[in-house]
């Protein structure tokens, strides 16, 4: 690994949970059919005791970044293997090129692209590991039945049983959280009323 690395300062110590059952298996790929993004899951909770939750990544040269998000109670690392993979990490700009590596610690927002003409494979870490492999899942579960949009959001009713579900895993920034936590705890009986879930 190259000693390219970025780290920012403003981190709080992860929390530990325990770990749920899961799906996910280790060796297991999944696909999300909006984005052509793969994950393949090299480590789960269940392999590290809840430490650590480690993915190989690859990301299609779509240009299209994530939304800009919060993993409140855990830090996340990326190592680029291939291609490169440009990071917006707290409003700083950060280019990986294969060898180098970033470090996110918890509560810091972020996102990510790949703007470049070639996939970009990476290794993502989270630590500790929560439930991130079943978010990830009903993630792609949605955009295979092309409940996403284009900029891979599920529609309010769906958001209003998800983000409540994964918020101690991931949180897009705007609106504020308190904002959003109110707004959910209003639509979500509408959401479960016609039949929503988290997935």
């Amino acid at each position: 690994m190259s000693n390219n690395t970025m780290s920012l300062d403003r981190a709080s110590s992860p929390r530990s949970r325990s770990i749920s059952s899961s799906t996910i298996q280790t060796g297991q790929t999944i696909n999300n059919r909006r984005t052509g993004q793969s994950m393949c899951f090299l480590q789960t909770a269940a392999d590290t005791s809840g430490a650590l939750l480690q993915i190989e990544t690859v990301n299609l040269p779509t240009g299209i970044p994530e939304p800009t998000h919060i993993h409140p109670h855990q830090e996340s690392r990326a190592h680029v293997t291939a291609g490169s993979l440009l990071f917006v990490v707290d409003g700083i700009r950060r280019r990986l090129v294969a060898g180098e590596e970033i470090t996110i610690p918890a509560g810091v927002p972020h996102h990510f692209l790949n703007d470049g003409d070639n996939d970009a494979v990476s290794i993502q870490e989270f630590r500790p590991a929560l439930r991130t492999a079943e978010f990830f899942q009903a993630l792609f579960d949605l955009a295979a039945r092309g409940e996403l949009d284009d900029r891979g959001m599920p529609s309010l009713l769906r958001l209003a049983i998800l983000a409540p579900e994964f918020a101690d895993e991931i949180r897009v920034v705007k609106p504020p959280w308190p904002v959003q936590r109110a707004a959910f705890a209003l639509l979500a009986p509408i959401a479960r009323m016609r039949g929503y879930a988290a997935a």
